[in-house]
């Protein structure tokens, strides 16, 4: 995570915004997309995640006003990318059971891990393993500031991604066996 400025540096941009600094703002979002893109990116899909993004920032500067600092920058941002991604999960699980009963087809009840990519194994995670792993495993932060981000204690993030390793091993296991 050596490629962002430390959380003073973000910190000291944020309160700048908050005084109306568009320059700060500026320097705040070019600071912190890349690693919010690639957690929508993993919570989303690709082609979402400039959209996700660009709705993270948007809320974030709505609610910048309400930034206390209590938690570092960039947990502060994952956890409304959290929230931003949510709700587009939930917008898309709405438009495919609509488009499935339109269509009158059964909705699969689970998704079989026979030929799948790492990023479909990820992606067939429950909603907070998957969290706790993307935070943690491929976004690289520590648990401390993931659990900042889920807003849970560290100790549940651990058991998360702990849980998530042992499913993505059983579902490789799986795969393998087919």
């Amino acid at each position: 995570m050596s490629d962002r400025p430390d959380n003073d540096t973000l910190l000291s941009y944020a309160r700048a915004a908050q005084h109306g600094d568009d320059l700060a703002l500026g320097h705040l979002v070019r600071a912190t997309q890349a690693v919010v893109w690639r957690f929508c990116c993993n919570l989303s899909s690709r082609q979402e995640a400039d959209d996700l993004t660009q709705e993270v920032y948007i809320r974030a500067t709505r609610n910048l006003g309400q930034y206390r600092g209590d938690a570092p920058v960039v947990s502060w941002l994952l956890s409304i990318a959290r929230h931003v991604c949510a709700d587009q999960i939930r917008r898309n699980q709405r438009r495919s059971r609509l488009a499935t009963r339109l269509r009158g087809e059964r909705v699969p009840a689970t998704m079989t891990p026979g030929n799948l990519e790492l990023q479909e194994l990820v992606d067939a995670l429950d909603p907070d393993r998957r969290e706790a792993f993307v935070l943690t495993q491929v976004l690289g932060l520590s648990y401390e500031e993931a659990a900042a981000a889920c807003d849970c204690p560290i100790g549940t993030i651990r058991s998360r991604v702990a849980r998530a390793r042992n499913d993505l091993m059983t579902a490789v296991r799986h795969a393998e066996a087919l």
